[in-house]
């Protein structure tokens, strides 16, 4: 197969070389500005149900490394890229980036022009898409992608969570992790607090969390929309004021939701590791990792609940807290490293 085709919900349709497993995807495109981080972005299960475009022009230089995923495979639906570094060098490289596509049954799809890709996502938002080979009847892949369900109302953490708890950390007291599609550098710091870590599926009940008296409960980031996932905002509501909660990005939202706030999708998301972000506390503005496609509408949330972060791109809601009930919560990612660590703070280091 010496081409292959992007198909975007608008009907605008992109030629380009197969790279990665020849096959067949669909998923919402989205696109990410960080210009390293690729073995990263695939391995975050944020990413499921999502075709991601990379915006830097040259990927897989520094190849793949044993300890660089987030998870326990890639979740993307797709990978779309400019230009492939088909031989990379690093002295812990185990492989190049097509054999792990291949490998992981990743279908992606390389020179195309990404920049203009990223152009009609910004104006237009977020779209349905769908990655294919030479050889496919055009008219009915049309069909299939006008027929293939939106990201909206999907609950996308259930593919992702794990299915049963698992003790990540022996020791007491310790800390509960609620697995929305929990990223493994999340886990990683806040083993550096000294604290055993449980972690457990997304609907595992609060109750029998609460029994087991944890130091506090994480609410871990994931894919997709936040309001379909009942049985989590369910479960939260029932730890909130009870025991400490702390919240990342999904769990951000779920912690939103279950406040009685609302959530609404945004036109083309946060994705990269250069959003800046106001900590409206000590009026210090921080570089920020972000991955999300949907917001907490910070006019529905309770009056005694305090805006702790805004975004500086969009003015969006980036983090909240209540002495009172127990919370704090950031939309931003703060186990990522974008170049400096100035958010790692939120674990308590």
């Amino acid at each position: 197969m010496k081409r292959a085709y992007l198909l975007l919900e608008n009907g605008k349709i992109f030629e380009g070389k197969p790279f990665g497993k020849r096959g067949k995807n669909f998923g919402e495109i989205v696109f990410c500005t960080s210009m390293t981080g690729y073995q990263e972005i695939l391995t975050d299960p944020s990413y499921k149900g999502q075709i991601v475009v990379l915006t830097y022009p040259l990927i897989g230089n520094y190849g793949i490394h044993k300890n660089d995923d987030e998870s326990r495979k890639p979740w993307v639906e797709g990978f779309v890229i400019k230009e492939p570094f088909k031989n990379p060098f690093h002295r812990s490289s185990v492989s190049d980036l097509e054999k792990y596509l291949v490998k992981n049954g990743i279908t992606a799809i390389c020179d195309v022009p990404t920049r203009e890709i990223t152009k009609i996502i910004r104006d237009k938002g977020a779209m349905k898409a769908c990655i294919f080979q030479e050889g496919e009847s055009l008219n009915k892949v049309k069909k299939e992608l006008k027929e293939f369900p939106s990201i909206v109302g999907r609950d996308l953490v259930k593919e992702v969570t794990i299915k049963d708890a698992l003790v990540r950390k022996k020791g007491k007291p310790f800390i509960a992790v609620y697995d929305f599609g929990c990223k493994e550098s999340i886990l990683k710091n806040l083993e550096k607090l000294n604290l055993g870590i449980r972690v457990y599926p997304a609907d595992f009940p609060a109750e029998e969390i609460l029994k087991e008296k944890p130091e506090f409960v994480m609410l871990s980031n994931g894919p997709g929309d936040p309001e379909p996932l009942k049985y989590a905002i369910e479960n939260v509501q029932k730890i909130i004021g009870k025991i400490k909660i702390y919240g990342i990005c999904l769990g951000h939202q779920i912690l939103g939701l279950a406040l009685g706030a609302k959530t609404y999708k945004l036109k083309f998301g946060h994705r990269g590791a250069n959003h800046p972000v106001k900590n409206l506390k000590t009026k210090g503005v921080r570089v920020t990792t972000q991955n999300h496609g949907f917001a907490v509408d910070e006019k529905t949330l309770p009056k005694d609940v305090r805006i702790t972060h805004i975004s500086l791109f969009d003015n969006t809601l980036e983090g909240m807290e209540s002495q009172k009930l127990k919370f704090k919560s950031v939309q931003f990612h703060p186990e990522a490293s974008p170049g400096p660590r100035d958010e790692i703070s939120f674990f308590g280091f």
